[in-house]
C-alpha cells in the first residue's frame, strides 16, 4: 500500500553523527511525527545505507512513512516508502516511474516552477514541493516564494498533494495550511528545538487546528 504525505513532514538535518541522528529522529516520532525524510549528502553509500536501515527500523516501530532524499538506489535498498528528488536528480522526468516500483512514493522539488510541477505530476509524482515559502536558514540561497504564490499553486493544481518548505516555524505553520498546502516540511523548526518531542506535538496540534 502506498503511503501519502500529509501534515507535518520532518526532514532530518544532514550530516549528523549516527547517535544524534537516531536520537533526534526518535524524539520527533515519539511526538507523533508521521513522515520522516533522511538526507545524507557527504558520507559514502555504504555508511548512508547503514544509517538509512537504522532509520527504517525506527520508523517501522512508530508506523511512520520513511522517505530518502536524492537516491532511488538508497531508497530501494533500505526499503523506504518513498524517494524525494530534486530537479538535478531527474535526468528524464517522463521516465521517473520506469525504474521505481509503483508502491514507492515519489516527491519532486519544484521550488517556484509551476510548469515543472505540472510535468512532474503528469509524469507520476505523488507530491510536489514548493518553497522556500519563507526565508530559510537551511537553504538561504533559495528565493522566497511567499504565501500568495503557494496559494496560486493550490489553485493551479486543485487535486495535487502540495508540500510547502522553507522557514516553517510554530508561528507560521497555520498560515501554510490556510494557503493550501497538504503537507509542510520542517527542518530547523523541529530538529533545532530544545525539546524535539514537545515541538513535534506542538507543530502537529497547530497544523490540525488550522
Amino acid at each position: 500500500m502506498k503511503h501519502t504525505v500529509t501534515g507535518v513532514y520532518g526532514i532530518l538535518p544532514a550530516d549528523l553523527d549516527d547517535d544524534v541522528l537516531l536520537c533526534k529522529a526518535e524524539a520527533a516520532l515519539k511526538g507523533g511525527l508521521q513522515t520522516l525524510q533522511f538526507r545524507d549528502k557527504k558520507s559514502g553509500y555504504k555508511r548512508a545505507l547503514k544509517r538509512a536501515l537504522l532509520l527504517r527500523a525506527l520508523t517501522k516501530r512508530y508506523n511512520a512513512t520513511f522517505i530518502i532524499n536524492d537516491s532511488v538506489q538508497l531508497a530501494q535498498a533500505s526499503d523506504a516508502d518513498g524517494v524525494h528528488l530534486g530537479r538535478d536528480d531527474v535526468a528524464d522526468l517522463s521516465n521517473i516511474r520506469n525504474d521505481i516500483d509503483d508502491t514507492m512514493m515519489i516527491g519532486i522539488t519544484c521550488r517556484a516552477d509551476a510548469v515543472f510541477a505540472k510535468l512532474a505530476l503528469q509524469s507520476g509524482a505523488d507530491y510536489v514541493s514548493f518553497g522556500a515559502v519563507f526565508g530559510s536558514s537551511t537553504k538561504p540561497e533559495v528565493p522566497v516564494l511567499g504565501l500568495p504564490r503557494l496559494n496560486k499553486a493550490r489553485q493551479m493544481f486543485p487535486n495535487a498533494n502540495i508540500c510547502a518548505i522553507g522557514g516553517i516555524t510554530i508561528d507560521n505553520i497555520a498560515s501554510i495550511k490556510h494557503a493550501g498546502a497538504t503537507s509542510v516540511a520542517v527542518i530547523g523548526g523541529l530538529f533545532e528545538a530544545e525539546n524535539i518531542e514537545h515541538r513535534a506535538v506542538e507543530l502537529i496540534e497547530r497544523w490540525n487546528k488550522a
